[in-house]
């Protein structure tokens, strides 16, 4: 039984990526017809452009006309010429503009559904497969907008043209080349499965290849520390092995359907070539008028671009399984359902200068293999409200946060708002850009102004170090922060939490590795910016906890209005 439904469940998939494949180009239909448009008038020249030439040549090489008298005819090959050039311009124009729209639309599609998977399912990727994803599965797409999908319309149109113009001249011609013509495209069909599946899996080594350099590169300086470099080189080297061997194996697949075609059509140009030197020579006469020079050089130059569109589609029928496998690649991302997450609701409680939050009978998970950290809490917090999370490491103060922010969900529960609030959170490990000082403060307020970025480092303290630097807020730092102490890039994050200006503050553990003096200076400026603002913040520090007059300790299972 599972045998009789394999072949349809296969039929069925494919029939699901083709579909996925239209869906990623519909948003470049103008262009492609443009693109079209442009090969078929190119095309369709052909047969004027053919007809000038042989009887031109009819004119000079059999009646004798001087070439002067002919020039009418010249003339007219020239224009036809030249509007083929126009026509093929436009195509070339046309496909380029539908390859930039369809990378356009795809990635602006694929990477809010990335960001929609929330940090727990980002943190369990390799960023350097992803980066493929959007960029080389995206890009592996080219070929196929630009280049096989116009020509495929070529394909349809202009072979027909050149056939009943053929046929209208010479009838043994066009019985040759309708003949010899479905052989191509059904042995082109058979080799373009395997180019597909071909594609597919080279389309994964990529992606693999890519993330273990990126991700081997961005920990270089843990690398070098544990002595691992020749290692991982030795490792990079097989990976760039396997990527080699898998390419070759597409181009040997590419090659084989253009070999293909060109045998086809070697055999059926030879035989018109034979059938017609045959009849010049008086050895055969199929027909019923003699055979002129002006139809023989017609059939001659027709029957290579009779098969001249077969040839492009073969030269592209590698992009369309390259095309089809990534759209498979990129349909398993863009199918995968976002998690669920906090529900933003109203609640019936009093509004304020910042929104009302409610934790009802809440259960999380900081993975979804593990066992609940958070099981039945409930917190609710009046606008303006401050709390502190205490407890021992593990207890799920910072799973609690993610969950506040909108990054976790929520397993049991919910979690809502009198209104919909905008959420600052500074995490315990802030992510630093390289740039300077002050680019990544702007990151939390591109609009910010310097006076507004320094008034932001003076509160959160960033001037206490930057200040000691040439450069002050303008010094560069490495990716992560690489420059920066734990306590200073903590600062750093805190600043950009002044320049957002949230209804809803979530903190965690700001005032790690500071020293006393800092750590209150920091506090201050914190709690003073939090006047009329709804603050959540998990600390262990003794110091913090003092300062607030409601604390959560989540290691003993409850809420509790605990002074410390």
């Amino acid at each position: 039984m599972s045998a009789e439904r394999g072949p349809s469940t296969d039929a069925a998939a494919r029939r699901a990526v083709i579909d996925r494949l239209d869906q990623f180009t519909a948003s470049a239909r103008t262009s492609l017809w443009k693109a079209r448009a442009g090969l078929l008038v190119a095309g369709a020249l052909l047969i004027p452009q053919a007809w000038l030439i042989s009887q031109a040549m009819q004119q000079v090489f059999v009646e004798h006309q001087p070439v002067l008298q002919i020039r009418g005819v010249l003339v007219a090959l020239l224009a036809v010429g030249l509007l083929r050039v126009l026509a093929s311009a436009v195509a070339r124009w046309s496909a380029d503009s539908a390859v930039e729209c369809v990378r356009h639309s795809l990635r602006a599609t694929l990477l809010p559904r990335l960001v929609a998977r929330g940090p727990r399912w980002l943190r369990r990727q390799s960023s350097g497969e992803l980066v493929e994803a959007v960029t080389g599965h995206v890009d592996a797409l080219e070929g196929h907008v630009g280049g096989y999908l116009p020509v495929r319309f070529e394909v349809m149109v202009v072979p027909v043209l050149i056939l009943a113009a053929v046929f209208w001249v010479d009838r043994v011609v066009g019985m040759i080349l309708l003949l010899t013509l479905p052989l191509a495209p059904v042995f082109m069909m058979l080799v373009g499965w395997g180019a597909e599946a071909a594609s597919r899996r080279q389309l994964r080594v990529m992606a693999r290849l890519g993330g273990h350099f990126a991700d081997r590169l961005r920990t270089l300086g843990v690398i070098r520390i544990y002595g691992r470099a020749e290692a991982e080189l030795e490792g990079i080297a097989q990976a760039a092995d396997g990527l080699r061997e898998s390419s070759l194996k597409v181009l040997r697949i590419a090659f084989l359907s253009s070999a293909v075609l060109e045998f086809f059509a070697s055999i059926s140009v030879a035989m018109i070539a034979l059938y017609l030197g045959l009849s010049y020579l008086g050895m055969i006469d199929w027909r019923s008028t003699p055979l002129t020079l002006s139809v023989g050089v017609f059939c001659l130059l027709l029957a290579p671009e009779f098969y001249a569109p077969l040839r492009r589609l073969a030269a592209h029928y590698h992009d369309r399984a390259a095309a089809l496998a990534s759209a498979a690649e990129l349909g398993e991302l863009l199918d995968q359902d976002a998690p669920s997450l906090p529900v933003h609701a109203s609640m019936a409680l009093p509004s304020g200068l910042a929104p009302a939050v409610s934790l009802e009978s809440i259960a999380l998970r900081p993975s979804p293999s593990s066992e609940p950290v958070v099981r039945d809490l409930s917190l609710h917090l009046q606008p303006g409200e401050h709390v502190a999370l205490t407890g021992a490491s593990g207890t799920g103060k910072t799973t609690l946060l993610e969950a506040v922010a909108g990054w976790m969900p929520v397993d049991e529960g919910r979690i809502a708002f009198s209104r919909t609030p905008r959420i600052g959170y500074a995490s315990q490990r802030p992510f630093l850009f390289q740039g300077s000082l002050a680019d990544n403060l702007r990151l939390a307020a591109p609009e910010a102004t310097d006076d507004d970025v320094l008034v932001a480092a003076e509160a959160a303290q960033v001037m206490r170090f930057a200040a000691r630097w040439p450069d002050g807020l303008q010094t560069r730092v490495g990716e992560r922060g690489f420059g920066l102490s734990g306590g200073e890039a903590r600062r750093v994050a805190l600043a950009r939490l002044f320049l957002r200006k949230p209804d809803v503050l979530l903190l965690d553990e700001p005032t790690a590795f500071l020293d006393p003096a800092t750590e209150q200076a920091v506090l201050d400026a914190l709690l003073d910016f939090a006047q009329g603002r709804t603050l959540i913040m998990a600390t262990h520090s003794r110091a913090v906890l003092s300062r607030f007059a409601r604390v959560v300790d989540l290691s003993r299972w409850r809420v509790g209005e605990v002074r410390t």
